[in-house]
């Protein structure tokens, strides 16, 4: 076990010394790294403040009930109330918009009522208006609630205004597709620069690990300081991209407050939380091991 250990900071003490001969080249690497991982961390960042953000968005989804004009009077009332009892979960409120009120309200309005005055009797129907329960899939449930209401009788027509609520899901889920891409791309890349990384300095210390190689050591201990090199660059990199994102996130929160002051509302940008960023940063020091290790099979076969 101690020896082990032994071997194990040895690599490490290796891999630092590496980074610190070659300032700039390491230097070099650690930005190119930094800069890429710090756009999706960016973008992960604006997904997660909009999120609940829109999940509370003001403007309440409505299902509007319009009965036949010959429905019997107490009919809204009733239809009402079986919403109120079987859908209680997935509304708000539920409120009768009797037919002479909607039409009181349509002759308080300059623009209808000379044509309203022709009229001999009320062309309106009772209305029912359904204030839908925030949450996920919201656009669906509105969808299901109203086609299963426009099978009670008595009801002529059921409006469901969810275009907004469509758009916005799918803007949100367009967002999602587009990070992880994003991300992926990103992998790629922190890939493609390990890999070279590594690969310059197998090759430029070919004589070193020959040498090494006569004298007995293993194959494990020839590669070991090469793995550190790709975890430890990657493990830099990610330290450094999230000084980047936060650096970054402050003219971007300075330039929102001003935005939503105009609106009386709050909002900022923020990083994801601490074990999410913890995790993230283990992440890319496994890709960068991994590619590290799969460069230093296929460059130190000699």
């Amino acid at each position: 076990m101690k020896s082990l250990l032994r071997q194990h900071r040895y690599a490490l003490t290796v891999t630092v010394r590496r980074l610190l001969s070659q300032p700039i080249s390491s230097l070099t690497n650690l930005l190119v790294i930094a800069l890429a991982l710090a756009l999706p961390l960016l973008g992960a960042s604006l997904l997660t403040s909009i999120e609940p953000v829109a999940k509370q968005v003001s403007v309440t989804p409505e299902l509007t009930i319009f009965l036949k004009t010959d429905a019997a009077a107490g009919t809204a009332d009733k239809l009402a109330r079986q919403v109120r009892e079987e859908y209680a979960e997935q509304t708000v409120k539920v409120r009768v918009i009797p037919k002479q009120r909607a039409l009181e309200e349509l002759r308080a309005n300059p623009a209808w009522e000379q044509a309203l005055k022709v009229l001999p009797v009320n062309p309106l129907p009772d209305a029912i208006v359904v204030e839908l329960a925030p949450g996920d899939d919201l656009a669906k449930r509105a969808d299901q609630l109203a086609n299963t209401l426009r099978k009670w009788p008595g009801v002529d027509l059921v409006q469901l205004d969810s275009a907004w609520v469509q758009r916005l899901e799918a803007l949100l889920r367009f967002g999602k597709v587009g990070l992880i891409l994003l991300a992926l791309s990103v992998m790629l890349v922190v890939l493609a620069t390990v890999f070279n990384t590594v690969r310059m300095q197998a090759l430029s210390q070919r004589e070193e690990i020959g040498v090494a190689r006569l004298v007995g050591a293993t194959e494990s201990f020839v590669r070991r300081p090469f793995l550190y090199l790709g975890a430890l660059t990657c493990s830099l990199a990610a330290l450094i991209s999230l000084g980047i994102a936060r650096l970054t996130l402050t003219p971007l929160n300075d330039a929102l407050a001003s935005l939503a002051r105009t609106y009386d509302a709050e909002f900022a940008l923020s990083l994801p939380s601490t074990p999410v960023l913890v995790a993230c940063v283990l992440l890319v020091a496994a890709l960068g091991a991994l590619s590290a290790r799969w460069s230093v099979q296929r460059n130190t076969r000699f």
